[in-house]
């Protein structure tokens, strides 16, 4: 259980300050550009959340607000956070490994793509029809089909050359308990969202498409709170296990209309799925109220 914060902090930011004429804009965003990063951390449950930003105030802003929403939460927790635009990173607990649950499958996803692509080939009908089910309504059995199809040394392959180190593939045809952590998860989210020598645009695009076709029912998690002019795309997880309970997860990207960001909220020990659920709502909420800010 997260225990109780030492302090509660209540500011909100700074004020903006007005700018007057051309010159005076542009000068400000050479400023900003080039502004040093601050980082700022707040305690809780004997770990810290820390938060890095180039926007002033942010920094402090994230890392309590964070603090504050996970505060009192039953179980045990981890996020991880980038946002380009203010060069924003936040973390907690973002190196414990979590049972993955079906957040794994964005990973089963990179991992075929990745070998059609070294394959000079395209996806076949067959696998178009087992990843976009697979994803946009979280079918297992489509996942199995394709877990098998690419075996452990495919999946170690792309996790390998995607630098989530910390992840771990389920033993057999468990891919539901692959190790996953909050940071390697937020490296895929990157990862889907930027050019790179891992996986091609028309890859990126293909797997981003898919995150953001999921079902309404599926839609929650870090959407919540996410501002209506961005384009969301999100994959959940859930697995309720007699030892630990619920394990609730959510990943996703927000991007569109000025806004690049993503996150990974991991949960663990919740009593129902409704409460780990909750957990991850909201953390998502002040995340996309701050970054908004």
């Amino acid at each position: 259980m997260h225990g109780t914060r030492t302090s509660t902090w209540t500011r909100r930011g700074l004020a903006a300050a007005a700018a007057a004429g051309s010159l005076l804009t542009v000068l400000t965003s050479a400023s900003s550009a080039s502004a040093a990063a601050v980082t700022a951390d707040a305690r809780l449950d004997g770990s810290k959340v820390v938060c890095t930003s180039k926007k002033p105030g942010l920094a402090p802003t994230l890392s309590h607000d964070i603090a504050d929403a996970l505060d009192g939460r039953k179980g045990a927790s981890a996020l991880a956070v980038y946002d380009r635009h203010t060069g924003t990173h936040c973390e907690f607990r973002a190196g414990s490994r979590f049972d993955s649950a079906s957040v794994v499958k964005v990973t089963v996803l990179g991992a075929l793509l990745r070998q059609a692509q070294e394959a000079h080939r395209a996806l076949t009908p067959q696998e178009v029809r087992l990843t976009t089910a697979m994803i946009t309504k979280s079918d297992n059995a489509s996942t199995d089909a394709l877990w098998h199809r690419l075996g452990p040394a495919a999946v170690r392959h792309f996790l390998a050359l995607a630098g989530m180190r910390d992840t771990v593939p389920g033993q057999g045809g468990s891919w539901g308990l692959t190790q996953i952590t909050a940071a390697d998860q937020l490296t895929l989210m990157q990862l889907l969202t930027t050019d790179n020598t891992v996986l091609t645009r028309a890859s990126r695009g293909y797997a981003l498409d898919l995150m953001h076709r999921v079902a309404p029912d599926q839609r929650w998690g870090v959407p919540a709170g996410a501002p209506a002019s961005v384009s969301v795309h999100v994959k959940n997880g859930w697995l309720p296990r007699t030892a630990g309970g619920w394990r609730v997860h959510s990943v996703g990207t927000f991007t569109d209309n000025g806004h690049d960001y993503g996150m990974a909220v991991l949960s663990t020990g919740s009593r129902t799925m409704g409460d780990g659920v909750a957990t991850v709502e909201s953390a998502a909420r002040v995340v996309h109220r701050d970054l908004q800010g």
